[in-house]
């Protein structure tokens, strides 16, 4: 229970006790006077009457106020709830660019790649048949200078089996 509320409590609790306490003067009638003819009534009867009327009127007041506010603040929270989706659907957009954004950065690093590896594989098949080429030429030059070898050594034998000097 809040201070404005016990504060308001207790004035009610006087109010009530003070016409609990003298209601036989609450109720004496007495002449009065309303504008323009006089009555006679219980002047504290009507004054009690009126006070609850404006209770009444004040609580009434307050139940009106309490509502609108209550009103608008659900207005409000429909209001951040469709923002907060828009937010959402924007935040889930920026996530959506960014994975495309990163599938094509990724696939233009993979085909460079690719690239780059075929790239390399044809210089190592080039490599290969410029080694092969080599070997083959190395294949040929060694067996010729064999041949030459032993064209020279079967001239010296056979120039040693005829009796001639070897021929350098």
């Amino acid at each position: 229970m809040g201070v404005r509320t016990g504060v308001l409590l207790v004035v009610v609790l006087l109010i009530a006790a003070l016409a609990a306490l003298n209601w036989g003067l609450i109720v004496a009638p007495t002449t009065m006077s309303v504008g323009f003819m006089q009555v006679t009534a219980p002047f504290g009867l009507i004054m009690l009457g009126l006070t609850a009327l404006l209770g009444i009127f004040f609580v009434a007041y307050v139940v009106y106020l309490q509502s609108s506010i209550l009103l608008e603040t659900r207005r409000h929270t429909k209001e951040m709830q469709a923002q907060r989706d828009l937010a959402d659907k924007a935040e889930a957009s920026r996530f959506t660019e960014l994975r495309n954004f990163l599938e094509t950065q990724e696939n233009a690093h993979m085909t460079r790649n690719a690239e780059r590896h075929a790239a390399m594989l044809a210089r190592v098949e080039q490599l290969e048949v410029a080694m092969k080429v080599r070997s083959e030429q190395l294949d040929n030059t060694l067996a010729a200078h064999i041949g030459q070898l032993e064209d020279r050594m079967d001239r010296r034998v056979t120039g040693a089996a005829a009796g001639m000097p070897p021929a350098v």
